[in-house]
């Protein structure tokens, strides 16, 4: 690869994926002018005591379909073919040695409410040196409140807004950075989704069509099909 690539990461339990996700990743990759985005199902989401529900054949089919003729987007299997909990520092550290890539060129993306949580993630504060974090904005949660409460982490903060990225956003940063993104994403969540499908209630609009088409054709998420565990973006504790 060109050592001037960027690439962005984004994972999470994805049951099912939805505009949410899509959006949060959209908002990062135009930050950051990221060349491309991967999107990645968790094997085991470290921060449930539940499995997914559907299966991560699935997740990953449904992954791979809504980002399907998306510019700059792809889905991969790399947390799905490794067994045990998806830790983002391991995940992190696979990428990088099988990619090629430095800490300078990979930004790992999650939300402002997961990034919270900075402090209880498997291999703190060493994961903040494997990537780049773009922490984007979720509905009641706003990046610029990291400042105040992760003052250790406050000098690391760089506030990169879209659509317009700063000339410093796109140069190298050697030193990984945490960049923070306010744009506005939708107020939906993958539990909310399973919820409404348990109890019959329409999804259009909450997910990518071809996604909708998925669960309808294979009967996820239906009444009985299992827990309604809440879900995140890519936390983990």
């Amino acid at each position: 690869m060109s050592p001037a690539v960027r690439i962005g990461l984004l994972g999470g339990t994805l049951d099912p994926i939805h505009l949410g996700h899509i959006e949060t990743a959209a908002a990062a990759r135009r930050a950051l002018d990221l060349d491309r985005v991967y999107v990645l199902p968790s094997h085991v989401p470290p921060h449930r005591s539940q499995q997914p529900v559907a299966s991560g054949y699935h997740r990953f089919a449904m992954t791979a379909l809504a980002v399907n003729g998306l510019d700059g987007f792809a889905a991969s299997d790399v947390e799905l073919r490794t067994p045990g909990p998806s830790y983002t520092a391991d995940t992190l550290s696979r990428f990088r040695e099988r990619s090629g890539l430095s800490a300078a060129q990979i930004f790992f993306i999650t939300g402002a409410d997961a990034f919270a949580e900075i402090e209880t993630w498997y291999r703190y504060p060493e994961v903040l040196e494997l990537a780049h974090f773009i922490v984007v904005s979720r509905p009641g949660f706003l990046p610029a409140s990291l400042r105040a409460a992760l003052p250790l982490l406050s000098s690391r903060m760089i506030s990169a807004t879209p659509p317009s990225p700063s000339a410093t956003a796109r140069q190298a940063r050697e030193e990984p950075s945490i960049f923070l993104v306010d744009a506005p994403t939708p107020d939906v969540s993958s539990t909310g989704i399973r919820r409404r499908l348990a109890s019959g209630a329409p999804i259009t609009g909450l997910v990518p069509a071809a996604v909708e088409r998925h669960i309808v054709q294979h009967g996820l998420y239906t009444e009985g099909a299992g827990p309604l565990a809440a879900d995140h973006l890519h936390g983990e504790n």
